[in-house]
């Protein structure tokens, strides 16, 4: 047995409280080196009574990627306390005791020492991860304020081009506003859409709105405070919520705050608002040109119309919670989704996190992180992160060809067992944004593809969304040609891509319990033939997966009840599944 490879972590994703009377215990052990792994657990106080160390319970293995096994077991304990180690059996049929001090032979000396067992001292209800219900119910949509609907053209700024007269320039505007978003809220029920998540509505000076100006009130390019709480009563009435996005790592260069310190320098009330190294910090000045290394201000990337704020300062700590805390109380938001969130200091974090609960104990918290985030995913910071990981796993076997079945497997498992699994199933799933090329794009402009990707993701652990447009076959590289104006003439929209689209949010919300409460089991991996099986199991029921990205038809055999498929046909052999073909079924 490879012992170097056993690792556990005591309150941690390895060992939680998952729900109020339940715990969750996780090891990991080499792939395909342990035969069995028992777990040897009871209370703390009553070790020497009632002797529970003679007694062991089987766990199972829930993930494995190419290097590791996990193997987990659900731990209910009457005193909500518990003391446990491992009684781990390898396939060479070593025996061996893991727990808080170490790894030990298999003996009774080590199972009798108290000691040696990890613990949860007690299951800290205040202290578990809580993730809100509504978001495993919710399909997400992502607009693009500035591209999805030009509802009034009174409010266009002056420079407005025709809508879609061109492809997208990065400082070009076209006009979209809320008054268009409102307009389409119909296509969107249609559609199956629960979940609006909003790229930046405040006063800005650019088309993304990521530079802030005034976060207290909505861009007038956009409409009014007025307009936007309509947008939410009218999105709540159809059963949509509502997620706002800010961006508290940097503000816009004009914002007034800025502008303070450019102007009055060393005297500015808010020049410890942000990190200055010299002076002056005006635009052209001192080093300070776009893009450069010699700027006299800390700034998101290399960007001086961003300066990064001081999170650490207590008067911007205050300012920043009274943004997030107004648009709940003011406009009854359901969801903060948090730009460049990695960048900002884990204390400012935690508050936000309070502050924001508090006022709902239903609210959303999503944090934009590309990478591993288990520092944020404690339960008392974020509810979920932007899973790119994730999601680039899949894309990378079924957009790109650029890994086997088995590494995609690999890979989704290995993200998957980063987090608690209430964390896993309120994660946010996009396969594009306004940060990346489309989907389309990436596919080749091969929509057989951009569907059982599609269909693959929204078969997983966690949210999924949408990106406006999707849903009708656009497409488009990376920004700012991905931020292109919707198309809504019907005659150059996609209408079976919508239609499509239309089956599996259907299909998404029918299975949602499974799918969100559901284990992951690749049943077959086909490096050669590029095919996947896998299953979603509960207690209550399964879907299972067939997806064929090779170019070889697969067969399918057996009694399934087909819920969705694409480029597949029954045949007296069974369902055959042709080249991005897949069949969804229970």
């Amino acid at each position: 047995m490879e012992r170097a490879a056993l690792l556990h972590r005591p309150d941690s994703e390895y060992a939680y409280l998952f729900e109020k009377e339940v715990m969750h215990i996780r090891l990991r052990t080499k792939k395909d080196d342990v035969k069995e792994v028992k777990i040897i657990k009871g209370d703390p106080y009553l070790i020497n009574e009632d002797k529970w160390y003679n007694q062991s319970e089987a766990m199972h293995i829930v993930a494995s990627t190419e290097d590791y096994d996990y193997w987990q077991i659900a731990v209910h304990a009457e005193f909500r306390r518990v003391q446990y180690a491992f009684h781990v059996i390898g396939r060479d049929e070593e025996k061996v005791f893991y727990g808080d001090r170490g790894i030990f032979d298999m003996s009774e000396e080590a199972i009798e020492k108290a000691e040696n067992y990890f613990r949860m001292p007690f299951f800290q209800e205040i202290d578990r991860f809580k993730s809100p219900e509504w978001v495993k119910e919710t399909v997400w949509y992502q607009i693009f304020p500035e591209r999805f609907a030009n509802g009034d053209k009174s409010n266009d700024p002056e420079q407005t081009l025709p809508w879609n007269s061109k492809l997208p320039g990065r400082e070009d505007f076209f006009g979209g506003d809320l008054q268009g978003v409102i307009d389409h809220l119909d296509y969107l029920v249609d559609l199956g859409i629960n979940g609006l998540y909003f790229c930046p509505i405040f006063k800005a000076s650019s088309n993304h709105k990521y530079d802030t100006i005034d976060y207290f009130d909505v861009d007038p390019d956009f409409g009014d405070k007025a307009l936007f709480k309509k947008l939410v009563e009218e999105a709540h009435k159809r059963g949509i919520k509502v997620m706002l996005d800010a961006v508290f790592n940097h503000m816009g260069y004009y914002s007034p705050q800025f502008q303070d310190v450019v102007k009055n320098e060393e005297k500015s009330k808010y020049k410890d608002w942000f990190h200055i190294h010299s002076f002056p910090v005006e635009l052209g000045k001192n080093g300070n040109v776009e893009g450069a290394k010699t700027l006299s201000y800390d700034t998101f990337a290399f960007t001086p119309m961003m300066p990064k704020l001081n999170t650490a300062n207590v008067e911007v700590q205050d300012y920043l919670l009274d943004i997030a805390t107004y648009w709940i109380k003011e406009f009854n938001i359901d969801a903060w989704r948090l730009d460049v969130a990695n960048e900002v200091d884990h204390h400012f974090w935690k508050r936000f996190y309070k502050e924001t609960t508090d006022l709902n104990n239903d609210f959303y918290i999503l944090g934009e992180i590309w990478h591993s985030s288990q520092s944020w995913l404690n339960g008392d910071e974020f509810h979920a992160v932007m899973n790119y990981a994730f999601t680039e796993t899949i894309t990378n076997f079924f957009v790109k060809d650029a890994i086997s079945s088995t590494k995609m497997a690999s890979g989704l498992y290995e993200q998957l067992m980063l987090y608690r699994d209430q964390t896993n199933q309120v994660m946010f799933n996009c396969l594009d944004s306004h940060d990346t090329a489309r989907l389309l794009h990436l596919a080749g402009e091969n929509k057989d593809i951009a569907k059982m990707t599609l269909a693959f993701t929204f078969m997983q652990h966690g949210s999924p969304c949408i990106y406006y447009g999707t849903e009708i076959g656009m497409t488009g590289d990376n920004d700012p040609d991905c931020r292109r104006c919707m198309v809504w003439e019907e005659d150059k929209q996609d209408l079976v891509f919508l239609d499509f689209i239309k089956q599996l949010v259907a299909l998404r919300k029918e299975q949602q319990a499974v799918l969100s409460y559901g284990e992951l089991t690749f049943e077959k991996l086909d490096n050669e033939g590029k095919f996947v099986e896998f299953t979603r199991q509960t207690k209550e029921g399964h879907v299972k997966g067939y997806f064929n990205k090779g170019t070889k038809n697969q067969v399918v055999t057996g009694n399934i009840d087909v819920l969705m498929s694409q480029n597949s046909e029954k045949t007296s052999e069974g369902y055959v599944i042709k080249e991005n073909g897949f069949i969804i079924a229970k």
